[in-house]
């Protein structure tokens, strides 16, 4: 009996040893732990438009906007590409079904069957990239972007650097979220003719018709590199496309031009992203890239969700917020003239305060 009891006791002891060095199951831990182990079980998911993942463009940006969030937060992301319009739905019908906490869709070609699927399925959120609804949608985040406002200094900047009095510009549809480039690009040029007294004409849209040169698509750089080709004949020297990947036809089409050394060196501006670092390849055409903060404002918005503190609406990138923008002009940063340099700074700032309108319509078409 006494052997029974003194083993009981150092049971006893050991048990309360262990007691104190236990540590708290995560369910029941507290601060940024628990909020970690919350992100780690939260699912993130886009569906593409057609252009794809790698469309160097708005798809791979909402993309990277996801791997930036998963990054800061260890959620699970996963994306389904779109190959046609048809793939709209079952793609996020797939992802319903996955329970995902929110599901990114990119493209104004989805604004309707976005709409369909919320209003169907209220508790699921969603993230649009380039659409807005006239009565904005309680499950669904809206990611616009002001990009008149920075084609506007890419206009501006074309024109300064044109050598033949001519630029270019072409779109992969005819769409708002397009044309809005368009007609920014082409607002620049008029602002810089009137400022400046000069007569620089923009092929491939006409701002006052709302017509213009269009590959009816985001995917095939064939018709990007026949596109550019046609412009560069009729004596365009700066090309500025607004067709995601097609713009990678536009490229090549200008790197052979320039190769072949059969007239004036023509240059580009690309869209969306720094082409500088989405098409690195030709990166020494590119004078600027007409970019907007697809990744930043999708990756705020997965957190958002994440953490429960999403909220439908409208989210607006403009100049004022970095929304949108410039990028770095890169091998061009000693070749722009410090004067027009300066002017962007002004005419940035004076858009920023409402004092230039970026509305073609109301320059003179000179």
């Amino acid at each position: 009996m006494k052997r029974l009891m003194r083993m009981s006791a150092l049971l006893l002891a050991v048990g309360l040893v262990a007691a104190a060095c236990a540590k708290p199951s995560s369910s029941s831990s507290s601060g940024s732990g628990s909020s970690a182990s919350k992100a780690s079980n939260f699912l993130a998911c886009e569906v593409t438009d057609t252009g794809g993942i790698d469309d160097r463009s708005f798809n791979a940006s909402a993309w990277k906007g996801l791997q930036d969030a998963q990054k800061a937060t260890g959620m699970k992301i996963q994306y389904l590409q779109s190959n046609s319009q048809s793939d709209y739905v079952p793609n996020i019908q797939a992802f319903e079904q996955k329970h995902c906490g929110i599901i990114v869709t990119v493209g104004f070609l989805m604004g309707g069957v976005t709409e369909k699927q919320a209003k169907a399925n209220p508790k699921q959120k969603f993230a649009i990239v380039d659409y807005s609804y006239k009565k904005p949608l309680p499950n669904v985040l809206s990611l616009l972007y002001k990009t008149d406002q920075d084609a506007f200094l890419g206009g501006y900047l074309a024109a300064a650097m044109s050598k033949t009095g001519k630029v270019g510009t072409f779109g992969g549809m005819n769409i708002p979220t397009v044309t809005i480039y368009m007609d920014g690009f082409a607002a620049g040029v008029r602002y810089y003719n009137q400022q400046n007294h000069a007569h620089v004409q923009v092929l491939g849209w006409d701002p006052d018709k709302k017509q213009g040169s269009f590959t009816n698509d985001f995917t095939n750089q064939a018709k990007g590199k026949s596109v550019t080709q046609s412009l560069m004949s009729q004596g365009a020297d700066i090309i500025f496309p607004v067709a995601g990947s097609v713009g990678l036809g536009a490229a090549a089409a200008v790197q052979e031009h320039d190769r072949s050394g059969s007239g004036n060196p023509v240059y580009m501006e690309w869209v969306d992203t720094d082409g500088c670092i989405s098409a690195p390849q030709y990166c020494n055409l590119f004078i600027t890239s007409v970019t907007k903060g697809i990744a930043t404002s999708v990756k705020q918005a997965a957190v958002k969700a994440a953490n429960g503190t999403f909220k439908g609406g409208n989210y607006f990138g403009t100049l004022a917020n970095g929304g949108v923008s410039l990028s770095p002009f890169h091998h061009f940063a000693d070749k722009i003239p410090s004067s027009v340099k300066s002017a962007l700074n002004r005419i940035k700032q004076g858009i920023i305060d409402g004092k230039i309108s970026t509305d073609p319509t109301k320059y003179p078409a000179g």
